[in-house]
């Protein structure tokens, strides 16, 4: 974990931290958002699992609106024109989704940053797992909450943090997360921090 630590408490004093810390101010700003805003959010994270995170941003982009408008047929077809990988189990999702809207509202409303919040999420929002409840939750501004995708698991693994799990189960995901918490106490950077710096690690990237 030293080597990682050095590495990122370098990052934290090159240019790289001003992009992080704008970001975060971006996911922060969420909260002042109308509960459309942040279901149209919602809908980027149901959009990512297994699909390449800059194409998602692009077509999520151009659709805006259309989460919240168009019908199920339509999302698909808008999906298909907009070159997304998985057009018909994904609209499929959000139009379920739109049921839990007012419901959705509520339960954020509570500012609540424990594991009940991301369970209701989780059980609730049809085609969102641990990671992309994580992902949604930490791009409206919950700080709490590890995104453990590939990414991060094979910077965990290259530097003998973890071993590369075969799948990551609820059990697994949350101990992989509390060996992240832990090494953001030592960094002094809160998980939604310390996800930003991982990726551009692995990545050379500072995304949402």
């Amino acid at each position: 974990m030293d080597s990682l630590i050095k590495t990122i408490n370098n990052l934290k004093k090159s240019e790289i931290a001003d992009i992080v810390n704008t970001r975060i101010k971006e996911f922060t700003a969420f909260k002042e958002e109308s509960i459309q805003i942040i279901f149209r959010e919602l809908c980027f994270c149901i959009m990512t699992a297994n699909c390449g995170a800059e194409k998602c941003i692009e077509i999520h982009d151009r659709m805006e609106d259309d989460f919240l408008i168009l019908d199920g047929m339509q999302l698909a077809e808008k999906f298909k024109e907009c070159g997304y990988r998985f057009p018909n189990i994904r609209s499929s999702y959000i139009i379920e989704a739109r049921k839990y809207m007012a419901d959705l509202e509520k339960v954020l409303n509570k500012s609540n940053q424990d594991n009940s919040l991301r369970d209701w999420i989780v059980k609730n929002i049809k085609g969102l797992g641990y990671k992309e409840a994580s992902h949604f939750l930490r791009n409206i501004g919950h700080e709490n909450y590890a995104i453990i995708d590939f990414h991060i698991i094979d910077v965990l693994v290259k530097h003998n943090l973890i071993e590369k799990p075969k799948t990551l189960t609820k059990k697994k995901y949350i101990e992989i997360e509390y060996i992240l918490r832990e090494m953001g106490e030592k960094l002094k950077l809160n998980l939604a921090e310390l996800d930003l710096y991982l990726w551009y690690i692995e990545t050379g990237k500072v995304l949402k």
